[in-house]
């Protein structure tokens, strides 16, 4: 019964976020206009391990984590000794969070994204510039298009298959390191 009733807290909290982060800019409450959006160019180069560019970044921290490479459009899984046990290409969404360190918040089995596209998988970490959650998805028809920059969307999109090793990794608590 109290894993129904977290089940639907972590539910209904995942939709309240969702509808906060569609609201027309016309109804929403003015914020100042910070960049959360395009990571500045060039910062890739910093973590990036020229013999090897798919290694893990080298400013990403240690111990277990899942890390997000804005630049790079990348994201590792890695274990509690620094290995890495998956890596894989993600498609960014319109809104990104900070360079830093996060915990997962929450977790959502399957329900449909903001862009109305069916999602499972939802791992939600961060919350951007503006209040838009930051997560990650997979798109259950498998399509990672590119977000409708007109929206503020937080879904960061990767294959099923990556969605499923994500879920298995990316609990409640978890670590999540952003970097440039």
């Amino acid at each position: 019964m109290a894993g129904l009733t977290a089940a639907a807290l972590a539910a209904v909290g995942f939709l309240a976020y969702q509808a906060s982060a569609n609201v027309p800019e016309t109804l929403a409450v003015p914020t100042p206009k910070a960049t959360s959006t395009a990571p500045a160019a060039g910062h890739a180069a910093e973590h990036k391990d020229k013999k090897n560019p798919l290694a893990v970044p080298a400013d990403s921290g240690a111990g277990a984590r899942v890390v997000y490479a804005l630049d790079d459009r990348r994201v590792w899984l890695v274990d509690a000794k620094g290995k890495m046990l998956r890596s894989f290409a993600v498609m960014p969404s319109s809104v990104n969070p900070r360079p830093g360190s996060y915990k997962v918040r929450s977790r959502t089995g399957v329900i449909k994204g903001s862009d109305g596209v069916p999602i499972e998988h939802v791992v939600l970490f961060a919350m951007a510039d503006g209040g838009v959650p930051v997560g990650f998805s997979a798109a259950q028809d498998g399509s990672m298009k590119s977000p409708d920059p007109k929206r503020k969307t937080g879904g960061v999109r990767m294959k099923r298959a990556d969605g499923n090793a994500m879920w298995a990794f990316a609990t409640v608590g978890a670590k999540v390191v952003v970097v440039p």
